[in-house]
């Protein structure tokens, strides 16, 4: 996939587009980005996705913080994956969020990028206030030279998917139906830095991980199976979001118990995949009452996933 920064880079051919955030790459966008291979493949044009670096809202509210399921450089990999042509990053500021739907397509669209076909989400709305529907891109792509299509509906079952759906089921813990509707595991990273030592008292040795991208997700408190990443390198985990109840019930903590691994890696980056919710936290009697349960998630996390 080329990265196509410049509308100069893009000179000299004509494109299929479709325009979007696409946080974490999730089933929708997979089937909108499909759709747009083949129809860019009918048509013989190479296929890109327009895309924005920083989310949205920030250019409209200034200080807003946004909550994501994936970094720029995350996104960038999960596209790359979908056998899209090229992907055409546009900074999204005040001004073009000002800028009516007449205005992006015509003059950014057709002048800027040379964009042949667009591709429009089926329930998809952009432009200054979104007042503009598809029979009105229709008409604007027409007076310029843009085919403008609508997708197809996205047949899901029962299962509503969007980003907002994904990042609420995640707060609630449910990695495992996030994992579904994102098509994989989602993931944090950090550095593992020094804690206190309470996992290791117990005879369960943690890393606690400083989160690296603070505007990423934070599934809901509790215990969870995950794969985690060193170096690369696969390892089975038992990970804890909590404030340690047992203990001090201070601020949260994210740390994570490799199963069959000793080694020191205090300031080492380190990216856990989460594959299922295995408890909530509590508070426990006794020491040995948790030391007890940890060694039961040890079992469950060594079962569930797979060497």
């Amino acid at each position: 996939m080329r990265i196509i920064t410049h509308a100069s880079e893009a000179a000299g051919r004509k494109w299929a587009v479709t325009v979007g955030f696409f946080d974490g790459v999730h089933r929708g966008h997979r089937f909108l980005i499909t759709s747009l291979r083949e129809l860019a493949d009918r048509k013989g044009l190479p296929s890109a996705v327009l895309t924005f670096p920083v989310h949205p809202r920030v250019a409209l509210q200034p200080g807003y913080t946004p909550l994501l399921l994936t970094s720029f450089d995350e996104k960038m990999a999960l596209l790359a994956a979908t056998g899209i042509d090229a992907c055409i990053p546009v900074a999204f500021t005040p001004a073009l969020a000002a800028t009516p739907a007449r205005v992006f397509i015509t003059d950014i669209l057709a002048q800027q990028w040379r964009v042949d076909t667009l591709l429009v989400g089926y329930d998809h709305r952009f432009g200054h206030n979104r007042v503009d529907g598809f029979e009105q891109y229709v008409e604007y792509g027409r007076a310029c030279g843009i085919d403008v299509v609508r997708a197809g509906v996205y047949e899901a079952g029962s299962q509503a998917v969007s980003a907002s759906r994904i990042r609420m089921l995640l707060s609630e813990g449910s990695v495992e139906e996030a994992a579904q509707l994102l098509t994989y595991p989602y993931r944090l990273k950090g550095r593992v830095v020094h804690g206190k030592h309470r996992g290791h008292a117990l005879g369960f040795a943690t890393a606690n991980i400083e989160i690296g991208d603070t505007q990423k997700v934070l599934p809901g408190a509790g215990v969870y199976a995950v794969r985690a990443y060193v170096g690369n390198k696969p390892h089975k985990g038992m990970l804890s979001i909590g404030n340690r109840p047992t203990f001090d019930g201070g601020e949260t903590s994210v740390e994570v118990h490799l199963l069959d691994f000793s080694d020191t890696i205090y300031g080492e980056e380190i990216e856990v995949a989460f594959i299922r919710h295995l408890r909530e936290n509590r508070k426990f009697d006794h020491p040995d009452a948790l030391r007890a349960q940890l060694a039961e998630d040890c079992r469950m996390t060594d079962g569930m996933l797979p060497d």
